[in-house]
């Protein structure tokens, strides 16, 4: 498996615990499938936004342990939406919610993602 496919089953794995955490009751089936089971564009777009908060983590220098978890889970959630873009011309809403308008499960699962990716970095 390549670097990037990893740094992919490394964000999906953070995200499967995270919901496995914040979910209230009994979580969707596609919020837990396993990494070998989730489609293409998802294990893309996971690889993509590992990639992206490593760089920033990168590029701030090791200083993003200074930031809130909100301002971690907003970066997230920020770059997943885009990858939602990249991927779907015409998305759901739902898909593509601002932070204000996401459910606390998810923004406590971005933010938990986050940081699993803050000491690899």
């Amino acid at each position: 498996m390549s670097a990037t496919a990893e740094n992919g089953r490394v964000f999906r794995e953070a995200w499967i615990a995270g919901v496995l955490k914040h979910f209230p009751g009994e979580p969707k089936p596609g919020y837990v499938t396993p990494w070998d089971q989730t489609p293409e564009w998802e294990r893309e777009a996971a690889a993509a936004v590992y990639g992206q908060v490593a760089e920033f983590i990168r590029v701030s220098g090791g200083n993003t342990g200074k930031l809130t978890r909100e301002q971690k889970g907003r970066f997230v959630a920020l770059c997943w939406i885009a990858q939602i873009h990249k991927h779907f011309p015409d998305p759901k809403p739902s898909y593509v919610a601002d932070w204000d308008d996401l459910p606390e499960w998810q923004r406590q699962t971005d933010a938990d993602i986050f940081e699993r990716i803050e000491p690899e970095s």
